[in-house]
């Protein structure tokens, strides 16, 4: 298994946040490590994600679960579970009135080992979405 998390804490409602996350055509205004989402954001769609770290390529992943204003999480990867990457969005509301703001993605399957040396470390593009997720939420 290979993972990658960043988080952050958001002054702004679930819901505002949720706005966000579901809104995939928006994601290159805050997110500098996305060229362009293609698809719907929804539950049970495919969408295909393009990131600034693989140019030009797509990354195409399915919306496996979504529970409003809470979590969402896309799975991609290789037939029969050969490879596989798990990409989890949480949102914890706190009694403050904010938002705690987790991003987690977790890579696994027989064929990880051959393929690990070409992932890039995420660990930078996921603070990236996560402080542009924050920034756009709070400037609402």
């Amino acid at each position: 298994m290979k993972e990658f998390e960043a988080s952050t804490t958001i002054a702004a409602t679930p819901e505002r946040v949720w706005e966000i996350l579901v809104d995939g055509a928006a994601y290159p205004e805050f997110d500098p490590s996305c060229e362009r989402v293609e698809g719907e954001i929804a539950l049970g769609n495919k969408i295909k994600v393009f990131s600034h770290l693989s140019p030009g390529r797509a990354f195409p992943v399915k919306v496996v679960e979504m529970d409003p204003a809470r979590r969402m999480t896309w799975q991609g990867g290789m037939p029969l579970g050969l490879f596989k990457g798990v990409r989890t969005f949480n949102l914890a509301p706190r009694p403050d009135g904010q938002v705690e703001f987790r991003l987690h993605e977790v890579f696994s399957g027989p064929m990880l080992p051959l393929i690990a040396g070409s992932l890039p470390d995420m660990n930078e593009a996921f603070q990236g979405f996560c402080d542009g997720l924050k920034a756009r939420a709070e400037a609402a």
